[in-house]
């Protein structure tokens, strides 16, 4: 999505029915963004008018989930009127697995909007297929299959509190990829090439936050060598993120089961990403499984 330089902002939150969107929209709230919940895209645009009219009200968050091809149709041609409008629009695509979905609708025993007579995935498949182009012209996409509500507080905040809008923001999220791989990663970084402390007795109880884990992972040739690389390849694609208008840049590491390796060099690489002026947020998605 094309960005827009402009003193009104507004935020779309969007997603899969199950993937949190409230808990989103709650924590937009506490960092200043007037949030209208559950607005038929129709409405979208009258909304943002009545809003700017308002003179008090500098950014907005609209909380709406697509359950029809009529609504799709208003959203996209919102989407499309408002920048042109000279008002800046970021799209929030929050999402999760078949798996993590059904087990929260199970839980509440509450029906999938979409599923009509049928199963649940059935639901979660035909809307997959109508937010197929919203995901992909998403300007933040959060998998929220493996986050708590304090770490989906903690991204939603790191992508929209206030900050320069011309710069880029990393989430570096360390990972296990036996659990596989985070689907909402632009870049997937492979760390298993080093020395794995799992079978250093002494090491394995521990994890990479701890600093003899940290110090072994670091000084085995070639671990700093290949984190300036990563740094170096994150400044040479970031100028051409910003020209298409993206914002935000997930980072995923990656070793074996995403407890020594992978959090070590996560939180190193953050420290490096920081050194160049970056605003860099780490996270830990498998750490505690195993």
């Amino acid at each position: 999505m094309t960005a827009v330089t402009s003193d009104f902002e507004v935020a779309l939150v969007t997603g899969m029915s199950g993937a949190g969107r409230s808990t989103a929209a709650r924590a937009l709230e506490d960092i200043g963004w007037f949030v209208i919940d559950n607005l038929p895209p129709a409405l979208l645009q009258q909304a943002v008018q009545l809003a700017q009219a308002s003179n008090d009200i500098t950014k907005v968050a609209v909380v709406v989930d697509v359950r029809g091809k009529t609504f799709f149709s208003h959203l996209t041609r919102v989407l499309e009127t408002l920048p042109k409008d000279g008002i800046a629009v970021r799209t929030l695509f929050l999402e999760a697995s078949d798996e993590a979905l059904v087990r929260r609708f199970e839980s509440s025993r509450r029906p999938h909007p979409l599923q009509g007579a049928h199963r649940i995935v059935d639901g979660l498949r035909a809307e997959r297929e109508l937010l197929g182009d919203l995901r992909a012209n998403a300007d933040v996409v959060i998998d929220t299959s493996t986050l708590n509500v304090h770490d989906l507080r903690r991204k939603v905040e790191a992508a929209f509190a206030d900050g320069d809008p011309a710069a880029l923001h990393a989430t570096v999220m360390s990972f296990g990829f036996k659990y596989g791989v985070p689907v909402d990663a632009d870049m997937v970084i492979d760390v298993r090439f080093l020395p794995n402390p799992h079978w250093n007795p002494e090491l394995r109880p521990l994890t990479g936050l701890d600093p003899a884990v940290s110090s072994a992972v670091l000084t085995a040739p070639p671990a700093i060598e290949f984190l300036d690389l990563v740094t170096a390849q994150v400044g040479l694609v970031t100028p051409g993120y910003l020209d298409e208008g993206k914002r935000y840049l997930t980072i995923a590491v990656g070793c074996t089961g995403g407890k020594h390796r992978s959090v070590a060099m996560a939180q190193e690489l953050a420290r490096l990403l920081g050194g160049t002026g970056m605003e860099a947020l780490v996270m830990h998605r498998d750490l505690g499984r195993e």
